[in-house]
């Protein structure tokens, strides 16, 4: 439950950045300020994990331009879109959080915080990139 609370935050925080046009030190400092931080740790990993987002936003915006070629980035919802940085994030900079829990997380996020058709176009997305990046270069190394 404290990473799926600390997903939530770092959800709502790179909205904050998106939306108000905060930096993120002044967004996080912010969200810590106003809102209710039941858990710290929570608050930590959703820290970590905005941080890594937008220390990485161009390579993770780069993966979902080449899978998302009929929805280009500026149209995506912007809860979509910051689903999937986190996601990716997670994919290619967290060795400790297993693939399918990052997808099944997302999942989960898009079902809480977005649209009915969400859900599916997260998972879809996400299982490419997986498929295509992930699981064939894995498959390179053991050959």
């Amino acid at each position: 439950m404290l990473r799926r609370k600390g997903r939530e935050i770092a959800l709502q925080i790179l909205y904050l950045i998106d939306v108000v046009g905060l930096d993120v030190d002044r967004a996080l400092e912010t969200y810590y300020k106003y809102l209710n931080i039941e858990d710290e740790r929570a608050f930590e990993f959703g820290r970590s994990l905005v941080k890594g987002v937008v220390a990485h936003k161009e390579q993770l915006d780069n993966y979902i331009k080449r899978y998302t070629p009929s929805w280009p980035l500026e149209r995506l919802n912007l809860t979509d879109r910051n689903i999937l940085r986190i996601a990716l994030y997670e994919f290619f900079y967290c060795p400790d959080i297993p693939y399918v829990v990052s997808i099944n997380e997302a999942v989960e996020l898009a079902k809480t915080f977005s649209t009915d058709e969400s859900p599916a176009f997260i998972n879809g997305v996400l299982d490419q990139i997986y498929k295509n990046e992930i699981q064939s270069q894995e498959r390179r190394l053991f050959k």
